[in-house]
């Protein structure tokens, strides 16, 4: 087992790189980056190792961020463009700006009304650049299962933005 510091230099800047893609701020990013090595920190005795340790501090940070949002009453920024982008991609350069703005919005909107599961499986695997396997031990499914609710979720992000 590594000591925390060990872990703390290890993982820092993937975790800091999720909350920075959820929040869209980096003082907010930093700050809730912190407040999850706290957490981990004072949990570090209660880990089993039953995931990996990225997975165990993503999901603490996971928690952290929307325990922000809801006490911060802020909307979550940094929804995931891939999405929007394949729903838009063939407007012109002019109406970019113009229509990136109202779809991040929609987005973003949209997101926080899938189906909880759903809405983690998709930002775990974008923002924290997890693997499938990874969101599955986060979240307790399958594998299989995390793959068939991430692409489930496209779907159905895209269906509602057609509308």
């Amino acid at each position: 087992m590594d000591t925390f510091e060990t872990i703390y230099m290890r993982y820092w800047r993937q975790i800091y790189s999720f909350l920075y893609k959820l929040s869209g701020s980096e003082d907010i990013a930093e700050e809730l980056t912190q407040e999850t090595f706290c957490r981990a920190f004072r949990g570090f005795d209660r880990f089993r190792g039953d995931s990996g340790v990225f997975t165990w501090l993503a999901a603490i940070a996971k928690r952290t961020y929307y325990q922000y949002v809801k006490k911060n009453r802020q909307s979550a920024m940094g929804i995931d463009l891939r999405i929007a982008v394949e729903a838009y991609s063939n407007s012109t350069a002019v109406e970019d700006s113009v229509i990136m703005k109202d779809v991040r919005e929609q987005v973003e909107k949209l997101m926080y009304e899938l189906p909880e599961k759903y809405r983690d499986v998709v930002l775990m695997r974008i923002y924290a650049d997890m693997s499938f396997a990874q969101v599955a031990e986060t979240v307790g499914i399958t594998e299989n299962s995390a793959k068939v609710i991430y692409y489930r979720a496209k779907k159905m992000l895209k269906e509602r933005m057609m509308k």
